[in-house]
């Protein structure tokens, strides 16, 4: 079950956060834990007191919606421990269809990986088979890579070099110790003689009749007996095979989070001499393993928008995510999609109006501190349905909600708004850049931020401070023009201050600022269309 974000827009106001709580638990009544409510920025004051009242936890905070490891549907999460036989990982490799399988130590970790590259480098290079060597292992390990029968057993771990009696057969046992290991075939003679210099393990090879004089020197000297249908180099291959992962795992495997950026992935892989990376959490546990073949499908994660529909407002990285569904109450964006989605887009006072209106319309009933979410959002946006941007709907469902919660509209307004206004914490900086919304109007990139205070006193007595400052904020947004409204709450109107270039200053007739704006409350309804048509003029 893919997971879906349902997520407001930059900079998210209480209408934004709550309608996208509300949808969300709208959508998971019929699959739930799918949709994740989400947001792209801090949570206010006002709406941290909304969601504190409700006992609510805020979205989950979602940086960017680009598709990172953790999007992946399928990793490969086959893997072995540092003292398996290089043969057993191999068996793995072509039991699975896989050309590399990681390697972990007793605690998960990741150590390394056996590739097909790196046992070709292990083994095909090499050519002098008489430095060959067994690192400890299980006497019934080694017999079962060799295909053997046990017939003398005298040791539980076998450790030593290995030596193929070709050589004359004093040259051969000129080398041996009492820990190594000797190869043989049909030569009764070369056996015990081998057998009589207290070698650890003989390898009767190539099917070769075994005596029983040979099985008793055996048992007499503490030698272990092994007999094979392998013949001596075919048991030198085996050998080899024998060896534990640790000895032949490249250790330069590429390494990846859950939370790297798929792009970066897909680069580092295909740079990789192994067309591979491992996954790995942050105290180097292995996840899982991704290929080439892994990275071939779009990846994408999935969104639903609510309160925006223009890329500028979006979470970053929206132009690689799957758009499913757009809920809106603002201007129509440029908003693109490759396929068609349920778009519903209303002109009311608040997302929170229509997202109550599908609970209503669709007959199912809003949880109660759901319906006071949604009460929160409509009261928020419309200023208490004292806005212009006002309609009968907010209305009716903000009467629907208060019978459903058992909260009284205006009071409850009146607690948000002080709760949105409490500016002392802030500086004038913090204040201009906490609600911006940014536009492209007549290839005029442009930034409109408001700021709700008590009283029209707060532009008189700041508007140095907010001149001085607004420059810098457009340099470091990289603007056109950035508009401010200071909008008085109980007094009907906004000031409103502006920074751009001389020119467009003098063509918007903004002379001296603030410009008092009176019935100006609304930035989508009452300024951004008078103000559009002013930069259309330029």
């Amino acid at each position: 079950m893919n997971s879906v974000y349902v997520i407001g827009h930059k900079n998210p106001d209480t209408d934004s956060i709550c309608s996208v709580i509300g949808y969300a638990a709208y959508l998971n009544r019929d699959e739930m834990g799918r949709y994740i409510p989400a947001r792209c920025g801090d949570v206010n004051p006002e709406t941290a007191f909304v969601l504190s009242h409700f006992g609510i936890e805020p979205p989950a905070f979602i940086e960017s919606v680009e598709a990172t490891v953790a999007d992946i549907p399928f990793t490969y999460t086959l893997n072995a421990g540092m003292d398996v036989p290089t043969i057993d990982v191999v068996e793995m490799m072509d039991e699975h269809d896989l050309r590399n399988i990681p390697i972990i130590d007793d605690k998960g970790r990741l150590a390394g990986l056996v590739s097909e590259h790196g046992l070709s480098k292990a083994y095909v290079r090499r050519t002098r088979v008489e430095h060959l060597s067994v690192s400890p292992i299980p006497i019934e390990t080694l017999a079962r890579i060799l295909d053997a029968d046990i017939v003398v057993r005298k040791r539980e771990i076998i450790e030593g070099n290995v030596y193929i009696s070709i050589d004359a057969l004093h040259v051969t046992l000129s080398r041996l110790t009492e820990n190594d290991i000797a190869i043989v075939g049909d030569n009764e003679p070369s056996q015990l003689a081998l057998i009589s210099a207290g070698i650890a393990v003989l390898i009767i090879a190539d099917d070769a009749p075994l005596g029983e004089r040979v099985i008793k020197a055996a048992t007499q000297r503490d030698v272990s007996l092994l007999a094979t249908k392998l013949d001596a180099f075919g048991v030198a291959k085996m050998i080899n095979l024998s060896l534990p992962a640790s000895q032949v795992m490249a250790t330069d495997v590429p390494v990846v989070h859950t939370d790297d950026n798929l792009d970066y992935v897909k680069q580092l892989v295909s740079n990789s001499r192994y067309r591979t990376a491992c996954i790995v959490d942050e105290e180097n546990k292995l996840i899982g393993m991704i290929s080439r073949n892994t990275l071939m499908e779009e990846i994408q994660k999935s969104v639903i928008l609510l309160d925006h529909n223009e890329y500028s407002q979006a979470v970053d990285g929206i132009e690689h995510a799957e758009i499913l569904e757009i809920i809106d109450h603002h201007r129509l964006g440029a908003m693109t999609t490759l396929k068609p989605i349920r778009f519903v887009m209303e002109p009311v006072g608040s997302t929170s109006t229509i997202v109550a209106s599908i609970y209503r319309d669709s007959g199912v009933q809003i949880p109660e501190k759901i319906a006071g979410l949604l009460l929160a959002g409509i009261l928020s946006d419309t200023l208490g349905l004292k806005m212009s941007t006002t309609t009968t709907k907010d209305e009716e469902m903000v009467t629907y909600l208060s019978g459903i919660t058992g909260i009284e509209p205006v009071e409850f307004g009146m607690k948000l708004f002080q709760e949105g206004m409490e500016l002392s914490e802030y500086s004038i900086g913090e204040l201009l850049k906490k609600d911006t919304k940014r536009y492209t109007l007549f290839s005029k990139e442009v930034v409109i931020t408001q700021v709700m205070v008590p009283s029209e006193n707060f532009s008189t007595i700041h508007a140095e401070e907010i001149q001085a400052i607004l420059p810098e904020i457009r340099e470091e947004l990289d603007v056109d023009i950035v508009a401010v409204l200071i909008t008085c709450v109980f007094e009907n109107g906004s000031d409103l201050f502006v920074a751009a270039d001389d020119q467009t200053l003098q063509r918007l007739q903004i002379d001296t600022q603030p410009v008092r704006l009176e019935g100006v409350m609304s930035r989508k309804k009452d300024f951004l269309p008078r103000f559009g048509q002013m930069i259309r003029s330029l």
